[in-house]
C-alpha cells in the first residue's frame, strides 16, 4: 500500500489522566508547522472507519504539502485512536490540544465526538467530523457557544426523517419493527424513523432496543416472527445487523431489513455473507462520480487500499474537511480557530464532496441522502 512520502505521521501515546493527576504541560510548538489531528477508531471493531478518516486526512495533507504547504508552513498529521470510547475520546482530545493541533478531523462515533468537542471548544480548536451524525453534537455545541465545531456529514434526524418518510410512502399497511442498540447513534436514528413514519401514517408494530454485540439474536428474531413483522429497521452498527440477519436467515424469518449509514463497510458482508443480501440503508449520496471528486478519488485510490467503489464516503468527507480548513486559513491568512470558524460559517467552500456551507450550529446547509442495497458482496445505489 502506497503512502505519501512527504507526510509525517505520528502515533499518539496517551498518558493516564485519572486519579487527579496533573495533565502534562503542552509540548513546545514548532513555528514552522501546522499540526492536524485525525481522531477515531483506529483499532477494534470499527477500525475500518478510522482507516477511512485517516486516509482522507493524510491524502489531503500530502497534496497541500506538495504544493508548498499552508500559510508558508508544512502540515503534520497526528493520528489518535479513541476506539469510539467516550472517556478515551476526552483523553485523546486533551493530548491533541497539548500537541498544538489547530484542526481535528474527527471523531467518528457521536458518543466520542460529543464529550471531546468540549475539550476542543475550550482550546479554540476547529473540529470537523466526517462521520458523527447525532443531532445532540451540534445542538449542544450551539447552546454552549461552541462555534468551532462543524460536520462534513449529515445529521441522524435528517437521515431518520428521510428513511421514515420513505418507508411510510412505500409500505403503507405493512408491519414495521424499529430496533436500536442503545448507542447515541442508533437510538437517535431509530427515534427519528419512528416519528417520521408515524407522521406519514405508518405506525410501528414493534419498537425495541437490544444489547449490542450479543451475536445470538434468536430471541429477538422469535419476537419479530411472532409479531408477523414485514419490515425491520435497525438503528445500530454493521456487526449487530450482520449477526441479526444471519440469525433471521437460519430461523427462516423473512422480512425486508433497513438501516443507516453504518452499513457502508465491507465488514458487514464479511460477517453476514449471503444472509445480508437485500439489506437497504441510507447514506449521503456518493460523490465518487462527481466532477469535483475526481482528483480526490484518484489520489485516495493511489494512496490507500479502499478497493470497493462505494467504500470511500468517510475518506472523502475527511478529505473535504482538510480542504475546508485550508480554504478558510488561506482566505483569512490565519490558522487561528476562531478566525477560521467565523469564515466557514459565512462562506461556501468547493470541496471533493461539492460546494458546502454551514449554518450557525456547524451543520451542513444542504443535506443529501440516497438508498443503497447490499447484493453479491458489495453495495450500490438502490434502483
Amino acid at each position: 500500500m502506497k503512502r505519501a512520502t512527504c507526510l509525517c505521521v505520528a502515533l499518539l501515546t496517551l498518558t493516564a489522566c485519572a486519579g487527579g493527576e496533573k495533565a502534562p504541560p503542552p509540548l513546545p510548538a514548532n513555528p514552522n508547522e501546522i499540526v492536524v489531528g485525525v481522531a477515531g477508531p483506529m483499532s477494534g471493531d470499527l477500525a475500518a472507519f478510522g482507516k477511512e478518516a485517516r486516509l482522507g486526512t493524510e491524502t489531503a495533507i500530502a497534496e497541500i504539502n506538495a504544493k508548498g504547504g499552508l500559510l508558508g508552513k508544512k502540515l503534520r498529521m497526528i493520528e489518535a485512536d479513541d476506539r469510539c470510547d467516550p472517556q478515551r475520546a476526552v483523553e485523546v482530545a486533551s493530548e491533541l490540544v497539548r500537541q498544538h493541533v489547530v484542526l481535528v478531523v474527527g471523531h467518528f462515533c457521536s458518543g466520542a465526538s460529543i464529550p471531546a468537542s468540549s475539550v476542543y471548544a475550550e482550546a479554540g480548536v476547529v473540529e470537523i467530523t466526517p462521520a458523527s451524525t447525532n443531532p445532540v453534537l451540534t445542538e449542544r455545541a450551539a447552546e454552549s457557544g461552541n462555534h468551532t465545531l462543524f460536520r462534513t456529514t449529515n445529521r441522524d434526524d435528517w437521515q431518520g426523517t428521510f428513511a421514515g418518510q420513505w418507508l411510510a410512502r412505500n409500505f403503507a399497511g405493512k408491519r414495521l419493527a424499529v430496533l436500536d442498540d442503545g448507542s447515541n447513534y442508533g437510538r437517535a436514528l431509530a427515534e427519528r424513523v419512528v416519528a417520521s413514519a408515524l407522521a406519514g401514517g405508518l405506525t410501528p408494530t414493534l419498537r425495541q432496543a437490544y444489547r449490542p454485540r450479543i451475536e445470538d439474536f434468536s430471541v429477538l428474531v422469535n419476537q419479530l416472527a411472532a409479531a408477523k413483522i414485514d419490515l425491520v429497521y435497525v438503528g445500530g452498527f454493521h456487526d449487530d445487523v450482520a449477526w441479526l440477519m444471519k440469525q433471521a436467515s437460519s430461523q427462516n424469518f423473512q422480512a425486508q431489513f433497513f438501516s443507516g449509514d453504518a452499513m457502508n463497510t465491507q465488514k458487514f458482508w464479511k460477517l453476514a455473507g449471503d444472509a445480508g443480501s437485500g439489506l437497504m440503508f441510507t447514506d449521503a449520496a456518493v460523490h465518487l462520480d462527481d466532477p469535483s471528486a475526481q482528483a480526490a478519488v484518484t489520489a485516495l485510490r493511489d494512496n490507500g487500499d479502499l478497493n470497493d467503489a462505494y467504500n470511500m464516503n468517510y475518506a472523502l468527507n475527511a478529505y473535504a474537511a482538510v480542504q475546508a480548513f485550508a480554504a478558510a486559513a488561506t482566505a483569512t491568512r490565519s490558522a487561528a480557530g476562531a478566525t477560521v470558524a467565523a469564515w466557514l460559517h459565512q462562506n461556501t467552500v468547493t470541496t471533493a464532496i461539492g460546494a458546502i456551507g454551514w449554518d450557525a450550529k456547524g451543520d451542513l446547509t444542504r443535506p443529501n441522502y440516497a438508498w443503497y442495497v447490499w447484493r453479491d458482496g458489495r453495495y450500490a445505489p438502490a434502483p
